[in-house]
């Protein structure tokens, strides 16, 4: 699969490249506007100056890192550490049910608090409120609540990852996340890329319901949630 050895690196060459416009940093660290997303990245083959460079461009600030391994120098604070497991999915996926009269929504900047307050509820990974300029959201109502939503965060050449998979408690077991996840596949499929998603090793229902919709795991990953000293 051509561009596959950038999985293994995936926010660096986001940042590098499709999502640069998005990006601050340079050759030796890249991070997201701190606005938009907190994580950030140094290269596939790092010099020891890229973890200088990266507490330059962080000063305060906190950054989540993820890729295939991470060897966090002195000098940082670790708050925490999770092995991670990436998924990826090729093909459409089958046997979406049919959730009428309920519809798919295009999420907007305007649904911001809604989404995060159902991410504070449910805890599916960071969300901030400009986290959704980088790609389409989806979201599920009942009674005008949002209840469920899902959408695309990481762009790199060939990949797209889908992010902030989620349902309200008390909707589960209703296909509501095979619903969009089906409909984000769809549209990731349909621009010649492949899908892919991270998700907490430990999460095993949550790699199970990927296993069930075709996702397949690609490779074990290594996140890490760091602050300069």
């Amino acid at each position: 699969m051509h561009g596959v050895d950038a999985l293994d690196n995936p926010i660096w060459h986001a940042l590098t490249g499709p999502q640069s416009s998005v990006a601050e940093g340079g050759i030796l660290a890249v991070r997201f506007d701190p606005a938009i997303s907190v994580f950030a990245a140094i290269p596939d083959d790092a010099p020891d100056a890229s973890w200088a460079a990266l507490a330059g461009l962080l000063g305060s600030d906190a950054a989540v890192l993820a890729r295939d391994t991470i060897e966090v120098p002195g000098g940082w604070n670790l708050g925490f550490r999770a092995p991670g497991t990436q998924m990826i999915c090729e093909q459409p996926i089958d046997g979406v049910p049919d959730l009428a009269p309920l519809e798919v929504e295009v999420l907007t900047a305007a649904a911001v608090p809604e989404m995060l307050d159902l991410v504070e509820r449910t805890r599916p990974g960071p969300l901030l409120p400009r986290t959704i300029e980088l790609g389409t959201y989806l979201g599920i109502r009942e009674n005008g609540a949002l209840i469920a939503m899902a959408g695309t965060r990481m762009h790199l050449d060939g990949f797209t990852e889908i992010s902030a998979v989620c349902t309200d408690d008390e909707h589960r077991g209703r296909g509501l996340a095979k619903v969009l996840i089906a409909r984000l596949v769809d549209e990731i499929l349909g621009r010649g890329e492949v899908a892919c998603l991270h998700v907490v090793t430990t999460n095993t229902p949550a790699i199970g319901l990927y296993e069930a919709l075709g996702f397949t795991a690609r490779k074990e990953m290594d996140f890490a949630f760091i602050t300069p000293q």
